[in-house]
């Protein structure tokens, strides 16, 4: 494998051999760094490493006062010491084994699948990159969507009646599609003005363009958003939730926050009224309140998202708005 380090921000991560020797921009600050061979990398670092364990052995035998070592217990990490984009701590169970207890007091019983909450790989990277530009992307994104559900695997993106600014960022999005294979080829035709992609057959990306990117979305913005707030929290996605009848139901995301504040946040990017009744359904059988319990909508506007709320007991939001909301909950 081949390993990636900003010089920059720190991000670090493994990618594939055949990214040796290029350059790409990182996920989190877009400062261009170079991948290296791992184990070039490593030795590198062993060789800094023991050179400076001998220049701390020698002052420490110069040192005639021998200073009191704290033994105690390494403190498990914080989430404000955490690069949520790239972790597996939301994937250890005492992250979200909150979320499991407050449940089972509610005689609710969940499955959590770990493999939800790991983010080493690129999707919530993309999914950020969508929902921050979404006005840009959108047609880009329910294009990709058609082509997949024709089970057809070229496309192309005229970009001729694009302004400049909007060319930049969609042949950056499409070159990041690339760099993280979400898509198998990339070509950019300058003279025509045409980009033309391959899709992946893969059926992880595939569901990742028919919505998967907007529950990413939420999940990644939700977790930051708290983390930046420096409040406690256990947070969780895609959870399995049997009642005692056997009744059998999914929650997109969901964050219990000081072990007190449940927030349950369900994610669309299509159709959604005729799954209102399901949702209303849904929130009293959890117990929760109606403010607690989102309808996220990709695209809503805020007046309709107003009304919504007004005639049914859910609260409907938006993409650019949901965050605002969850705000006023842990402000109260």
């Amino acid at each position: 494998m081949a390993i990636f380090r900003c010089n920059k921000c720190g991000h670090l991560r493994e990618v594939t051999n055949e990214y040796i020797g290029k350059s790409v921009k990182c996920p989190r600050c877009a400062q261009v760094t170079p991948i290296h061979d791992t184990t070039a990398f490593v030795e590198k670092l062993l060789e800094k490493y023991f050179a400076q364990r001998e220049k701390l052995q020698k002052l420490q035998q110069e040192c005639s006062v021998i200073e009191e070592i704290y033994d105690g217990d390494t403190p498990q990490p914080s989430f404000s010491d955490i690069n949520l984009f790239n972790t597996t701590v939301l994937a250890e169970s005492g992250q979200y084994e909150p979320i499991v207890d407050w449940f089972k007091k509610q005689k609710v019983k969940i499955e959590v699948d770990p493999r939800q909450l790991d983010t080493t790989g690129f999707f919530d990277e993309v999914a950020a990159a969508i929902g921050d530009d979404y006005e840009t992307l959108k047609d880009i994104i329910e294009k990709i969507k058609r082509t997949q559900k024709k089970g057809y695997q070229n496309l192309s993106i005229p970009l001729a009646k694009k302004s400049q600014k909007e060319t930049k960022e969609i042949i950056e999005f499409c070159q990041k599609l690339y760099e993280y294979s979400f898509v198998a080829k990339y070509f950019y035709q300058k003279q025509e003005k045409i980009i033309r992609l391959a899709l992946q057959t893969v059926p992880a990306i595939a569901q990742f363009f028919n919505g998967g990117w907007f529950e990413w979305f939420v999940f990644i913005k939700l977790t930051e958003f708290l983390q930046d707030k420096q409040c406690n929290f256990s947070c969780s996605r895609n959870i399995s939730v049997t009642f005692a009848n056997e009744d059998f139901h999914e929650l997109d995301v969901f964050c219990l926050v000081d072990g007190r504040l449940p927030i349950c946040i369900e994610c669309k990017t299509g159709e959604f009224r005729q799954d209102i009744e399901k949702y209303l359904k849904l929130r009293k059988r959890v117990h929760m309140e109606r403010s607690n319990f989102l309808l996220c909508v990709v695209g809503l506007s805020q007046e309709q998202a107003q009304g919504l709320s007004s005639m049914y007991d859910l609260t409907f939001v938006n993409e650019q708005k949901f965050l605002e909301h969850v705000g006023k909950l842990i402000s109260k």
